[in-house]
């Protein structure tokens, strides 16, 4: 599994570039900034919080490439066995992800669908990478405000968990 996520991630990188460097001169780029508050699906952890910057290539008004990384943090619930409580263990993953997004109308804002994959780098020792896949709707606003609700799956030697979460961003033209 970890060699398909590390082809998958250069894949998304080298797809990435691609566009970035035949941009033409009526192509944008934007950067932006988001934070996530999320609802894990596993029993193991309570909430999730995450951080990202995604940088995003305008095809047109209605298409764009995205690629995002960031940091997101599961906190684990405790464990009581008995009459012991033990702490549960906290999940940490650096996402590095690569996708579409669409807008449903011509304006540039406005409702969008997005679905991103890619990797997703555990922080400790041994957690090894993962397959992340993201798909989501929002909103985004033509002031650089996006609000967005996704779900964020992680897959890895065939046990996966995710979190479905809300995501507030502001975004910039560079």
């Amino acid at each position: 599994m970890k060699t398909i996520t590390k082809i998958i991630a250069t894949s998304a990188a080298v797809v990435a570039l691609f566009f970035t460097t035949n941009a033409n001169a009526q192509s944008t780029q934007k950067l932006g900034i988001g934070l996530t508050a999320g609802l894990p699906t596993s029993d193991a952890y309570n909430f999730v919080g995450g951080i990202d910057l995604r940088y995003q290539f305008d095809i047109d008004k209605q298409l764009s490439i995205p690629v995002t990384a960031g940091y997101t943090h599961m906190f684990a619930k405790d464990i009581t066995v008995g009459n012991t409580t033990l702490d549960g263990v906290d999940f940490g993953y650096v996402p590095v992800k690569a996708g579409v997004k669409y807008f449903f109308n011509d304006s540039g804002s406005g409702i969008y669908g997005l679905a991103e994959l890619g990797a997703g780098f555990g922080t400790k020792s041994g957690s090894g990478t993962s397959f992340v896949y993201s798909p989501a709707v929002g909103y985004a606003w033509s002031n650089g405000l996006d609000l967005g609700v996704k779900y964020e799956g992680l897959a890895r030697d065939g046990a996966s968990t995710g979190f479905f979460g809300l995501r507030l961003a502001y975004g910039f033209s560079l």
